[in-house]
């Protein structure tokens, strides 16, 4: 080979491994966060006390708060981006949103398009219904009809228990509820510490615990091959636990401090 093209195919080379490096830059999340100055967090806007809209037509909740936390810890602006919870996983996708704090346990399907931080809230999964309805476990939910928020982990438990069941998925937790709460639906599969918020709104109505579905401790979500920003929220994360602040958020949302260490992921 002459040595014209030798130092052709070097000069290939080297504008190859910039084009490689530019598009590794360009595909870093944190760095692209931190060049922008803005954060745009997933949330929910319909899960109290994770994610809901109030009075003042503002979101709160636990995530809200940890999604303030994140964009002061990180000396960025919070951008807030409101889905339901079938669109968490395709908002990240399509870059319409950096982080996802919208209450998202871990299952295997999800697991294969998004990356798990640590857990940082822990609750469960269980159907509820009225006192008159002698339920304890899957079989014996008969023609129930079940309410579900479509996309969610109590959606897929559910259908992977009770395969035969009514289940009524709904396009977002505040239709599931509704569905429950106007009687459309005999029961509701529903996130425990939600339960507990909406027993408290709707005195007139019963949310007998029936039977658990799974334990699902809640993490952050990123991005497919976005490590750096993954290292970095577990290290925020990490951080909050020790100086007390995920306690602080645990008690002001859901009713009381953790009695142990969440389990790391």
């Amino acid at each position: 080979m002459g040595s014209f093209c030798k130092r052709l195919l070097a000069a290939a080379g080297l504008l190859a491994a910039i084009f490689m490096a530019a598009g590794d830059a360009r595909a870093d999340k944190l760095a692209d966060i931190m060049a922008k100055g803005v954060v745009r967090v997933i949330v929910f806007g319909d899960v109290p006390p994770f994610g809901s809209v109030n009075v003042n037509r503002e979101l709160e909740g636990f995530d809200i708060d940890l999604a303030k936390m994140m964009a002061q810890a990180l000396g960025v602006k919070l951008e807030l981006v409101q889905v339901p919870a079938a669109s968490r996983i395709p908002y990240l996708m399509t870059d319409k949103g950096d982080v996802n704090i919208a209450a998202m346990s871990v299952t295997p399907e999800r697991a294969r398009q998004v990356m798990y931080s640590a857990p940082y809230a822990d609750t469960s999964l269980a159907v509820f219904g009225p006192r008159s309805l002698a339920i304890k476990g899957p079989a014996d939910l008969g023609r129930n009809k079940i309410a579900v928020a479509k996309g969610t982990t109590e959606d897929v438990t559910l259908t992977a228990a009770a395969p035969g069941a009514d289940i009524m998925r709904l396009e977002d937790n505040a239709a599931s509820v509704q569905a429950y709460l106007s009687g459309q639906s005999q029961l509701l599969a529903a996130n425990s510490v939600v339960v507990v918020e909406l027993a408290k709104k709707n005195p007139n109505k019963e949310f007998e615990f029936k039977f658990a579905l799974r334990r699902a401790p809640a993490h952050v979500t990123v991005r497919m091959g976005e490590h750096n920003l993954l290292q970095w929220i577990n290290t925020f994360i990490f951080q909050q636990t020790l100086n007390g602040e995920l306690d602080r958020l645990h008690e002001k949302w859901l009713g009381g401090k953790m009695t142990a260490p969440l389990p790391p992921l």
